[in-house]
């Protein structure tokens, strides 16, 4: 057994500096009343369920995570010691398994009523978001921590490697290394803290609707703000938490107002009604895009066509490939306006300090317009090596997909492909997002179009969906190879070795066309420009507690 301690002083150094830094220029926000446009009204204050932009821009500014995350002048940004004031990481191997510990020692924070925020709430919030019985999208956040297959099985939360020494002290064992675990699920929406005496409160005060909704000024908040209105349907403002451990640069007060469209919020924005906008509409997106300096700020997600690998039909992964090579993704990606796919892991995830995943790796997927006409006669020599003569005699096939303007479109021409190449008969069919993942999770399907994320801003985070084991392994993909080398990534102690196996996972699972990544998308916003601190999370949120005036 081996056994060792690694203080993470120079990151709690930095998060002290910034604290001194910020609280510096708190005059240069005091007193300031931003109002800001994000989309339509937020569909979720309960952190578990918060699964859209507005819900989690919202939330980042009522509740603080045992780290936070905050942006430079320059817009680059940094993972700092939130309600944790200071953290030990331990390490164990035995028998070839790693394990690694953190102890999070809480700083004496308060909610917005007055109480302790205590290693408590963070254990009832980690226990509810792993809990199966919530249903929450983002549960498998925690299948990092130890325990959590055996306590979801059991539905015994217990078991889940959460605890609170004490009130200040908490303690989080993980089933390997996982570099992103304090970047990404320790500043995650989804496991921010909660108070139970709170929820249960505000749950039986609410009658049929869900336990934040009643009244959301009566939400209690760690956060630097709390709820101080809410317009039904037109606007929500938050006002600074007075109990709020830090000082505070940014707005006194920040007002969300809520519109139906990319439009509409642009003339919001113009009209000065609000200094921060987002989605923009495609005429500014034109405008912008004429610049050739310009580029959007790539999404964390892929849009891919799933197979059905458990299929009588897509078991054969000579018919997969034909499928695939027969798809033109610039086509697919100019009606999406993005950007075709080079691989499962979408632009603008870091593989190192200096550069992206995406850019480290050759392209794994051909989109050369002038290849087409080539990769469509392999593919229908695959076809017929698969034993059709034509694909009318795949019979009609039903492609599943979350329905949508951009997707309506993608989903016709994608079919129109396969019958023009193939002449494989699918017919497009759009479903809601639960008749969707119901159909997905139920195996119930043999070709689906669905929108690839992940939990964390890490290439390991979009792969690790794949292996046998998985929940999320939709198109139920079996490879002892694949499931080795994801082992490996998890128990790696070099980074580059890491890297190096995280790539190979990601060519394997193409080469084995358990899926077919379509495209990626970019994303844009703007603040005014006199203004400064406001920031977007790679995972798609938006935090404006850092806003100041730009100095002149």
């Amino acid at each position: 057994m081996k056994l060792f301690v690694k203080r993470l002083t120079a990151l709690l150094l930095s998060g002290l500096l910034c604290a001194a830094a910020l609280s510096g220029c708190a005059k240069d926000g005091e007193g300031m009343a931003l109002s800001v446009c994000v989309g339509s009204a937020p569909e979720s204050l309960d952190p578990i369920y918060a699964e859209d932009t507005e819900s989690q821009t919202v939330l980042a500014h009522l509740y603080e995570n045992l780290m936070r995350v905050t942006a430079d002048s320059t817009g680059k940004t940094s993972v700092l010691p939130g309600m944790a004031k200071s953290v030990d990481q331990e390490e164990e191997t035995k028998d070839g398994a790693v394990t690694v510990t953190y102890t999070f020692r809480l700083r004496s924070a308060r909610w917005s009523d007055g109480q302790p925020v205590t290693a408590g709430d963070f254990v009832y919030a980690w226990q509810r978001l792993a809990n199966p019985a919530t249903g929450s999208r983002y549960a498998d956040l925690l299948s990092v921590v130890k325990g959590y297959q055996e306590a979801r099985a059991a539905k015994d939360m217990s078991l889940l490697q959460v605890t609170a020494k004490n009130d200040s002290t908490l303690v989080v064992v993980l089933n390997g290394r996982y570099d992103w675990f304090l970047k990404e699920v320790c500043t995650s929406p989804a496991a921010m803290p909660l108070r139970q005496d709170v929820v249960q409160r505000l749950k039986a005060a609410s009658g049929n609707k869900s336990w934040w909704e009643g009244d959301p000024t009566q939400l209690v908040t760690n956060g630097p703000y709390t709820v101080a209105a809410l317009e039904e349907g037109r606007s929500l403002r938050l006002e600074a938490n007075g109990r709020y451990y830090a000082a505070q640069p940014g707005p006194q007060s920040v007002s969300f107002h809520f519109a139906g469209s990319a439009e509409e919020a642009w003339s919001l924005y113009e009209s000065k009604t609000v200094d921060a906008v987002w989605p923009l509409p495609d005429a500014r997106l034109s405008e912008l895009a004429a610049d050739p300096e310009w580029s959007p700020l790539p999404e964390l997600a892929t849009y891919a066509v799933l197979f059905n690998c458990a299929s009588d039909l897509f078991s054969d992964p000579a018919l997969r490939e034909a499928m695939s090579l027969a798809i033109d993704r610039s086509a697919l990606a100019q009606a999406a306006k993005g950007l075709p796919a080079e691989g499962v892991v979408p632009p603008g995830v870091p593989e190192n300090d200096e550069g992206d995943f995406r850019e480290r790796s050759a392209p794994l997927l051909d989109n050369d317009p002038e290849g087409y006409e080539e990769r469509c006669r392999q593919a229908r020599a695959l076809l017929e090596e698969a034993g059709y003569n034509s694909g009318a005699d795949l019979g009609e096939l039903e492609f599943l997909y979350l329905k949508n303007d951009v997707n309506d479109a993608v989903a016709l021409l994608l079919c129109q492909q396969w019958l023009e190449v193939l002449g494989v008969q699918a017919v497009p069919k759009g479903l809601t997002e639960r008749g969707l993942m119901s159909a997905l999770r139920n195996g119930e399907y043999t070709l689906a179009g669905r929108t690839l994320t992940a939990s964390a801003n890490d290439a390991e985070c979009f792969l690790m969906s794949w292996t046998t084991e998985s929940r999320e392994n939709l198109v139920r993909y079996e490879s002892t190879a694949y499931d080795t080398l994801m082992k490996i990534v998890a128990g790696a102690a070099d980074g580059t070795a890491r890297m190096g196996c995280l790539h190979d996972a990601e060519a394997l699972l193409l080469m084995n066309h358990a899926l077919s990544p379509l495209y990626t998308r970019g994303a844009a916003w703007e603040l005014r420009e006199t203004l400064t601190g406001a920031f977007r999370d790679p995972r798609g949120w938006f935090s404006f507690a850092g806003v100041v005036a730009r100095a002149a």
